[in-house]
């Protein structure tokens, strides 16, 4: 029989634990676990933050790909004839259309595109085309409405639609580029449907708004002559939007009644739920394709200038298992980088014990060391490593239950020195063991900076909060997202620290109390977390020191946990309700390692 040597032309590389500077498909024996692992890339697909249009509007037209695209009309209010073209990261204002409106059909590419109808409300069946420079009326269409449409400026089709406010039509027209010619009408009238498709001869029609019952399911699939229903939508829908071709492309955002981040994929045969939109968005226009695409404009609650960029099967940050707490506890403190991390305190819950356990983590294992001199939980943390770390505030088993209390750890002691001016449990923090801030807490803004001797109150956050806020960087670089606001019960708001003041900037996607951040203020993590209509979080979000940005969510839902890390690409998460003692690791290139499994014949 033919060896792995033979074969490959190597032997298998015998380790304790993970090689370093692993590569995708590497293998090797781990003596440690006597197990046989390799590394495996994670691939998969997620939206992030584009340029924001010049305009904000809802009900907009639009086409191109994801490095080139076309927005057009909208309601602003009043309606718009602006143009505007994207180069992968900038929107820049062109020529305008020669009639504002809104509602409108549009699709093709930044060089060549179609713009038509209009509604809902008043409508009509203005056409004009775009050659890159400038809009030119063209043949109307035959049924004047707000409709859905897909394919180029040469050969479109345009199905659907409002006919004036209330009135959805099943009416169908395809352009050759001169004309449109009414054919075979949608097997389901409705309005407000995701369109996609290359050309004339095949189309998709997904969701949509009908009299009765309402928001809809229904996909049509169009194969030049008639539509034909297909397999139905996970999430039904209207005022939605669709890219891509009849055999592969998303559905993105719309409403149910409210309005959703929802994205789904359809590959010919059936629709998967995909990662969410950043943010909710509805009435919006779409660009590109299933794997490379646009989303951009719309409503979100207000008119929206967002701009969303969609990547498929690239390869993507991933949390992968990691080596158990020896005590599973929640409401605990950590600090320190995924290889050389600090967990300490915590209640042991269910036994609603405050615990002063201190436990290092080395980059697979945790080992129990010397416990704080004061149990307690609700503490917040900071250091740089397993050796250096700095505990404080706190609830203690005594009463009074906040607790003042500082200590110092020096890698095998914990060392009781002074302590904060304002007991505040449930504070957020951030820095290291000599130079640390620990802000809100209790519902308040103080904020408290830490110079390795005395704590000195400082200038306050801009909103006060309570609920493990979550931190990252240094007492001159610093970052406070989420927490609980006085109100409401969550808050996705993000302050940047420059050591002297505090400015609010881009909130996160996804509110939250309880929360863990991690890295510093240019590049942060932000995962787990409550919403108390929710429940517990797997949602993380990476922070690129201008937006937060949705990624791969933990694999377990937690709140009251706590993490480390140096950066977004970084990080640890352990602990949190009820006691869990599970850690996950996150990569930011999306590289896990795997342990090979088999099965034999007994």
């Amino acid at each position: 029989m033919a060896t792995y040597k033979d074969i490959h032309g190597s032997s298998i590389q015998n380790v304790d634990g993970n090689p370093d500077n692993t590569k995708a498909g590497q293998f090797w024996y781990d003596s440690l676990t006597s197990e046989f692992k390799y590394q495996d890339q994670f691939i998969g697909s997620a939206w992030s933050t584009g340029g924001d249009l010049n305009q904000v509007k809802n009900g907009l037209g639009g086409g191109g790909t994801q490095t080139a695209g076309i927005a057009f009309a909208g309601f602003v209010p009043p309606n718009s004839a602006n143009t505007e073209l994207y180069n992968g990261s900038v929107w820049t204002e062109v020529n305008n259309l020669n009639t504002a409106r809104n509602g409108v059909m549009g699709c093709g590419t930044q060089a060549a595109a179609i713009c038509t109808g209009a509604g809902p409300g008043p409508t009509n069946a203005l056409n004009e085309l775009w050659n890159g420079t400038n809009w030119t009326e063209v043949n109307d269409l035959n049924t004047g409405r707000s409709a859905s449409g897909s394919g180029t400026a040469t050969s479109a089709l345009g199905f659907g639609g409002e006919n004036g406010d209330t009135d959805n039509i099943d009416n169908t027209e395809s352009w050759n580029g001169t004309n449109w010619t009414e054919v075979n009408d949608l097997n389901t009238a409705r309005g407000q449907m995701a369109a996609a498709g290359a050309d004339n001869t095949s189309a998709l029609a997904s969701a949509g708004q009908i009299d009765n019952p309402g928001i809809q399911l229904l996909s049509e699939q169009w194969n030049g002559t008639n539509w034909t229903d297909v397999a139905d939508l996970n999430t039904a829908r209207n005022a939605t939007a669709g890219l891509g071709t009849a055999t592969a492309s998303l559905v993105v955002g719309g409403r149910v009644p409210a309005v959703i981040a929802n994205t789904e994929l359809w590959n010919g045969s059936v629709w998967a739920e995909q990662n969410d939109l950043n943010r909710v968005q509805s009435i919006h226009a779409t660009g590109g394709t299933s794997t490379a695409g646009l989303s951009f404009g719309g409503y979100d609650g207000s008119n929206t200038a967002s701009t969303e960029e969609w990547n498929g099967n690239v390869a993507l940050a991933a949390w992968a298992t990691g080596g158990d707490l020896n005590t599973g506890r929640q409401s605990l403190a950590g600090s320190g980088t995924a290889t050389s991390s600090l967990a300490y305190g915590g209640n042991k819950n269910p036994s609603n014990t405050r615990g002063a356990n201190t436990e290092a983590y080395n980059g697979s294992t945790w080992v129990e060391t010397i416990s704080l001199n004061t149990a307690r939980d609700n503490l917040s943390g900071a250091g740089a490593n397993s050796t250096s770390a700095v505990a404080f505030g706190g609830d203690t088993p005594a009463s009074p239950s906040p607790t003042v209390n500082t200590e110092l750890w020096n890698g095998s002691s914990w060392t009781e020195v002074n302590n904060l001016n304002d007991a505040s449990p449930n504070a957020g923090s951030l820095g290291i063991s000599t130079s640390a801030l620990n802000f809100g807490g209790g519902g308040t803004v103080n904020n408290e900076k830490w110079n390795g001797t005395n704590w000195t109150e400082v200038n306050n956050l801009n909103t006060a909060r309570d609920g493990n806020a979550g931190g990252a960087g240094t007492t001159a670089a610093g970052l406070a997202f989420g927490g609980k606001e006085p109100s409401p019960a969550v808050t996705g708001n993000t302050e940047l620290w420059n050591g002297t003041n505090w400015t609010e900037v881009n909130n996160m996607n996804d509110d939250r109390r309880q929360l863990v951040g991690t890295g510093t203020q240019t590049s942060a993590l932000a995962f787990g977390g409550e919403d108390p209509g929710t429940g517990s979080k797997t949602s993380t979000e990476s922070w690129n020191g201008t937006v937060w940005n949705n990624v791969e969510g933990l694999s377990t839902g937690r709140v009251v946990a706590d993490g480390s890390g140096a950066s977004n690409t970084s990080a640890l998460c352990f602990g949190g309700v009820t006691a869990l003692t599970a850690t996950e690791e996150w990569d930011g290139t999306g590289f896990i390692v795997k342990t090979l499994t088999t099965t034999s014949d007994t």
